[in-house]
């Protein structure tokens, strides 16, 4: 048996009686008192729930006192509950009808009136004809009226009262589900009580009551239980809102997950319903969360869906896909809400602005903030500020200066960090004038410049080549208490040396050092070159000295030390520098060793070379072909015995094979113990032309300027021979049928060439006196230089060749006429007639240091003294 106890169940303030296993109990709101007399308990099981009447419950107090002591006691409890009692307990009819249920479900149902099966008429009046008293705790009637009717739980939606239908209040049946739904939180115990209220819920009774329950749990379970009644309907909304803000609480991102898939497939099923709000709702909260995968899935199925996005939402992602450093994927929600139609709050112009010129998409950036201005949004500082920096390192200064211009326009103070940027990026652009206007800006608006900026500032002015602008800001620096780094002091020392300041130079250097800064590799190696140029040779090796104290190799600076000095033909400073490095301990490389012992040789210092050219050899160093020509050359051209000693020696000292060859050269049959002419092309076979053709050539052409100025024309003609047959000179003889044949002499020597002129008239002779082939003509090409020589001693035979700019021809007539003198025979046949003035004119030529009054017209010693050599 159940009495309503909640306001609004029957009548307002009602009581309940409930029977529970055999005792009995009275319900005080949420309180039990216990009914402990058995006749009660009896009595109660005898008979089915019954109206009682106002007669009735006065016989009941008198036989069971208990009952309105427990009443009484009960209520004292409850103060607030004033209304009457209102109990289901027996009818007057002392034998009640079987069908006594169906009447109260028609009286509740508002059919009371109608015919029952089995009632009598006794029945339908007393129901419908007496009165029910309603008292208060005193006992005081306060109200007479018809009798309250139970109604059938889960289907009506309303109570009689007497003989009119009331609607059940929204208050109360949202009062009664928050009640169940606290107290069970979820599972079955939950659902059964709900699924047991005495009146039909609705939707709007569940988004107030999810409204109150603040349990996240207990919030789901009611949303399910209310899925699967039969009067559920597509929540709007608020209720999806609901439950994803208790979900967003609990940080249960994978329920909201869950829920969001199941708002989106009702909203698919029930067409026309948008749960617009929850969508975004669920967006930006998972944005928020920086749920980045999560959020970005639900943000696309919601547009798969078709919902609207609200510009809150879009930039909650922007900001989501900015902060996790995908501005790519930024982009591409922007342009999404671009197609969209969604308009721009200035939060988004706030978020992509900055975004868009960091990443270099300068042109959009700037669109977006003029954009951003024609909307009558006023940007803020970060915008700006995000603008110039971007423009400036990109090096689009104009724009830059155009944004830091209007920004100052709005209002806005640059900070310390756009004056920065606007520096660097003057500074890098080369523009320095504008970067120092912009420097005195800073210092009007207060700004300290960094240690960085000062940096940067005098070592540009430093590389540009303004020294005393850089030396200006150089002590400013140090003024502003900013101890200057290595790399401004390098700047500075290597700008200053490269410029010849040899006292601001090694002023820096000392002012250095004091400060216990290590200078580097390259501000050692600028300072060594700054002091060798200007010839300290002292103040160099002080310097080369603490380098090698401070650790560094000093190897290689020291070499190039000795390098420049062999460059500007200091040879004496070159060999005092060489000979401190010996004492001190540092080595330098073979390289540098043959050009100093070049730089000797070319300056005459032959006995400083010889130990040059030991050393050279002693080191394991290769004397080459190329090297020994150069020592050979030198003796070509020596004018005093005591350097000739000298130069043999050094040829001596470099072991090479051809100086073997040019002893045996000179050496006669019995010791060579071969003829010359196999002697010479055993020397030239043992060449590798491939590495060294140019070497031989070389070799050749100063080997016959030597043989011709000592006599040895034979031998000159041997060498001659053998090297045009080793093709060394394979285009020096053309042979043109019956044409012409020339000899080509312009890349010879001079030696050479009258050698070559010689031995090839002697062939041209052969072939046309024993063939009798005749060309129309012979030429001898001989160039400008070799003309004169070339042509002196032919003339001094008489010979038919014409001299022309280039080129000594004649017809091939004449020469085979000129052929059968026997003078011309002699000549071609034996060696060339002892005219010395002939061959020195060329060599005064090539060789201006061979002065022809200096140098006797005697031919020259041979290189071993002997009688004459029989060929």
């Amino acid at each position: 048996m159940f009495l309503r106890d909640n306001p609004g169940d029957c009548v307002s303030g009602a009581y309940s009686l409930k029977i529970a296993g055999g005792d009995m109990g009275l319900r005080i709101g949420r309180r039990w008192s216990p009914l402990m007399n058995k006749d009660w308990c009896n009595l109660m099981k005898l008979h089915p729930p019954l109206l009682v009447s106002p007669g009735d419950l006065s016989r009941l107090s008198k036989t069971q006192p208990i009952f309105t002591s427990s009443f009484q006691t009960s209520n004292n409890h409850n103060p607030n509950i004033v209304d009457p009692l209102l109990f289901y307990f027996k009818v007057r009819s002392p034998s009640p009808s079987p069908n006594f249920s169906n009447f109260i479900r028609a009286f509740c149902s508002g059919n009371h009136h109608e015919n029952i099966s089995g009632s009598t008429g006794s029945n339908r009046s007393d129901w419908n004809q007496e009165d029910v008293d309603y008292l208060d705790e005193s006992g005081s009637v306060i109200y007479t009226g018809k009798g309250v009717r139970s109604v059938q739980p889960g289907l009506d939606d309303h109570v009689m009262v007497g003989g009119l239908k009331k609607p059940y209040l929204n208050v109360s049946a949202v009062a009664k589900i928050v009640e169940i739904v606290n107290r069970w939180k979820w599972g079955p115990e939950m659902e059964s009580q709900l699924d047991k209220l005495q009146f039909v819920p609705n939707m709007a009774h569940v988004v107030q009551a999810l409204r109150i329950v603040g349990d996240t749990d207990a919030s789901l379970s009611l949303f399910r239980w209310a899925k699967r009644q039969p009067w559920y309907s597509m929540p709007n909304d608020e209720c999806y809102a609901l439950l994803f803000d208790r979900l967003n609480r609990s940080k249960d991102f994978d329920a909201i997950q869950s829920l969001f898939d199941e708002m989106i497939r009702d909203s698919e099923d029930n067409h026309g319903v948008s749960p617009v709000i929850a969508c975004n709702k669920v967006v930006q909260d998972l944005a928020k969360a920086e749920k980045l995968e999560v959020a970005f899935c639900c943000f696309k199925k919601v547009q798969d869906s078709g919902f609207r996005i609200d510009t809150l939402t879009y930039n909650s992602l922007l900001t989501l896909f900015l902060n996790k450093g995908l501005p790519y994927k930024a982009f591409e929600v922007y342009e999404s809400m671009e197609s969209a139609g969604c308009s721009l709050d200035g939060s988004t112009y706030e978020l992509m602005i900055p975004s868009l010129a960091k990443s270099g998409r300068l042109d959009a950036a700037f669109k977006l903030f003029q954009e951003m201005k024609k909307n009558n949004l006023q940007p803020s500082f970060l915008v700006f500020a995000s603008l110039v920096d971007s423009m400036g390192k990109a090096g689009r200064l104009d724009t830059s200066m155009k944004v830091y211009t209007e920004m100052q326009g709005f209002g806005l103070r640059p900070s310390a960090t756009i004056y920065v940027s606007l520096i660097e990026s003057f500074v890098k652009a080369g523009k320095l004038e504008t970067a120092l206007r912009i420097w005195d800006e800073m210092k009007k608006a207060r700004f300290r410049p960094n240690y960085g900026l000062y940096t940067m500032v005098v070592e540009s002015h430093a590389k540009s080549g303004k020294l005393e602008m850089a030396m200006s800001l150089f002590s400013d620096m140090e003024k502003a208490g900013f101890l200057p780094t290595p790399s401004t002091y390098s700047c500075l020392l290597e700008m200053h040396s490269a410029s010849g300041q040899v006292d601001s130079a090694m002023k820096l250097y000392n002012s250095m050092s004091n400060a216990g800064l290590r200078p580097g590799l390259s501000t050692y190696t600028a300072l060594l070159t700054l002091l060798a140029n200007k010839k300290l040779v002292d103040v160099a090796a002080k310097v080369l000295l603490e380098m090698k104290a401070m650790g560094f190799s000093v190897d290689v600076s020291a070499s190039d030390v000795l390098m420049v000095y062999i460059k500007n033909g200091s040879v004496d400073l070159a060999l005092q520098w060489l000979r401190f490095m010996g004492s001190s301990g540092i080595r330098t490389n073979n390289f540098i060793i043959r050009q100093l012992f070049e730089s000797c040789m070319k300056n005459g210092l032959y006995e400083s070379a010889k130990p040059l050219l030991e050393t050279y050899v002693i080191s394991a160093a290769k004397v080459d072909l190329i090297l020994y020509t150069s020592i050979l050359a030198h003796l070509v051209r020596c004018q005093e015995e005591q350097n000739e000693r000298h130069l043999m020696s050094i040829l001596s000292a470099t072991k090479h094979k051809a100086h073997t060859f040019m002893c045996g050269l000179f050496t006669g049959p019995e010791q060579r113990k071969q003829p010359v002419l196999s002697f010479v092309r055993e020397f030239f076979q043992s060449i590798d032309y491939e590495s060294e053709e140019g070497a031989a050539r070389y070799f050749v052409n100063v080997l016959l300027n030597y043989l011709v100025l000592m006599g040895q024309i034979n031998r000159a003609r041997c060498v001659w021979k053998v090297a045009y047959e080793n093709k060394l000179f394979p285009k020096a003889i053309v042979f043109d049928q019956h044409i012409a044949w020339s000899l080509d002499v312009r890349n010879l020597s001079v030696g050479a060439a009258l050698i070559a002129v010689v031995h090839t008239l002697h062939r041209f002779r052969k072939r046309m006196l024993y063939y009798g082939v005749i060309p129309r003509r012979i030429k001898l090409v001989t160039g400008s230089t070799l003309k004169i020589v070339v042509a002196q001693m032919l003339n001094s035979v008489e010979s038919p060749f014409e001299v022309s700019k280039v080129v000594l021809r004649a017809p091939g007539d004449s020469v085979m006429e000129w052929f059968k003198k026997p003078i011309v025979q002699q000549f071609l046949i034996n060696e060339i007639p002892s005219r010395a003035d002939i061959l020195m004119h060329k060599l005064n030529i090539l060789f201006p240091s061979s002065a022809p009054e200096i140098r006797s017209l005697s031919p020259p010693k041979p290189l071993i003294s002997g009688k004459a050599i029989v060929m």
